[in-house]
């Protein structure tokens, strides 16, 4: 597979981009490979730059459910590009928006939209704060939220490949309310709240962990950080970032029945924009300003064109059996690829439509699991599958994704590849 276009212009790229990338994992340090670069995407091909074709399972990181460049999408993006592109003051496109995130996930009564994940968790937590006039957060080893200073703290995706617990140039002080403990254990919860409850402002977590891999949350165990939280005081965020709109039409919360104080979106509901969102109750998003005193803002805060994309992203997964159809083709794909990897030392971690395979011969089911897969097994899977023309996400830390787009071709394309890769 002839490459040269792509090694050209990363050449060229590491002259004027910090290791030529805008967002570390595309580099795909560890992996032996250099990044493609992309000329187009539809559906769930991408074309690089020398003219080659690989079936996504990356879809920008999990953005695209319904797959790249949907007509619904490209219309709407289209119509609002011609009202133009930024206005700085309110329009309907927001309110709009705001109400179908709304009507799906009730949980979000009040929504504040933002320009990343980053920016929604970092705002969520800034009202939990003030509103519980607490300073300390627990969150999860391997969960990401992002990159603010006070939770690049024991995070997976990209930042699992660094050598530190954290990032260079995050002063301790930072991060020194900062709690970090392992997912799936019930006691460290438990002994954190006795030791700090009086203190603790809120729990966030990835309610299906994704950026150390895919991980299931035992049974009870998103219950039970519910309850704790009720029971001292502390306000419970779901970081959905991932997760929400993905899993079914209200995210994880739907899916396991569970109201969280605070909530963050991202990814999908931007339809291939930059655009997200944090929202919960009434009384604690009011107090944002202007109508409180914590403060929020951001100048492309609710674009109207990212808030036309993401409208027309939601009516389409509003269409009648849009998620009955996509969980049938998951279910097909996950029992055909459990018969393939049986025996081969391959964990295949799943939900919806999400996945991870993880090179181990023990289950997987927190953060130091997930470091103990085999990094070399992955590097040579990865540069395998590329061969065989399926671009997978580039980590050993991330996930999967399967969009409504994907057909049984494409499925069996992939198996087959899996097949000759391991």
């Amino acid at each position: 597979m002839n490459r040269k276009n792509s090694k050209s212009a990363y050449k060229e790229a590491v002259r004027y981009i910090p290791g030529g990338v805008n967002s570390p994992v595309r580099a795909l340090y560890g992996l032996d490979e250099e990044p493609l670069f992309i000329d187009k995407a539809k559906g769930v091909t991408l074309v690089d730059i020398d003219g080659n074709k690989y079936t996504a399972y990356c879809l920008s990181w999990g953005v695209f459910l319904q797959g790249h460049s949907h007509p619904a999408v490209k219309t709407a993006v289209i119509k609002a590009v011609a009202h133009g592109t930024s206005y700085g003051v309110p329009c309907i496109a927001e309110t709009e928006l705001a109400k179908k995130i709304n009507t799906f996930l009730p949980s979000m009564e009040k929504i504040r939209f933002v320009n990343s994940g980053t920016e929604a968790v970092m705002s969520a937590i800034r009202v939990a704060r003030a509103y519980t006039g607490k300073n300390t957060i627990i969150k999860f080893d391997g969960c990401y939220h992002g990159h603010a200073d006070h939770l690049l703290v024991s995070a997976g995706s990209g930042v699992a490949g660094l050598s530190g617990a954290s990032s260079a140039g995050v002063p301790e002080d930072f991060t020194r309310h900062t709690v970090s403990i392992p997912f799936n254990d019930q006691k460290a919860v438990e002994a954190v709240f006795k030791l700090k409850g009086t203190d603790l402002a809120a729990v966030i977590v990835e309610p299906v962990p994704a950026n150390m891999g895919v991980i299931i949350p035992n049974h009870g165990y998103l219950e039970f950080l519910r309850k704790i939280t009720k029971d001292y005081g502390a306000l419970l965020i779901f970081d959905e970032v991932i997760t929400g709109f993905r899993l079914s039409s209200g995210g994880t919360q739907k899916l396991f029945c569970i109201m969280p104080d605070l909530t963050t979106l991202g990814k999908i509901i931007g339809g291939g924009f930059p655009a997200a969102a944090f929202g919960g109750r009434s009384e604690i998003m009011d107090m944002l300003a202007p109508d409180g005193p914590v403060y929020q803002a951001g100048t492309l805060s609710g674009n109207p064109v990212a808030m036309a994309a993401g409208s027309a992203v939601l009516n389409v997964l509003s269409e009648i059996g849009f998620y009955t159809e996509l969980e049938k083709k998951c279910s097909v794909f996950y029992t055909v690829l459990l018969e393939v990897i049986k025996g081969k030392n391959i964990v295949l971690n799943h939900i919806g439509p999400m996945f991870t395979l993880f090179f181990s011969d023990k289950e997987v089911f927190d953060f130091n699991s997930s470091c103990a897969s085999n990094a070399k097994r992955f590097a040579e899977f990865f540069r395998s599958m590329l061969k065989n023309g399926n671009y997978i996400s580039p980590s050993r830390f991330e996930a999967n994704f399967i969009s409504s787009a994907h057909t049984p071709q494409d499925m069996e394309k992939f198996i087959d590849a899996v097949q000759k890769s391991i």
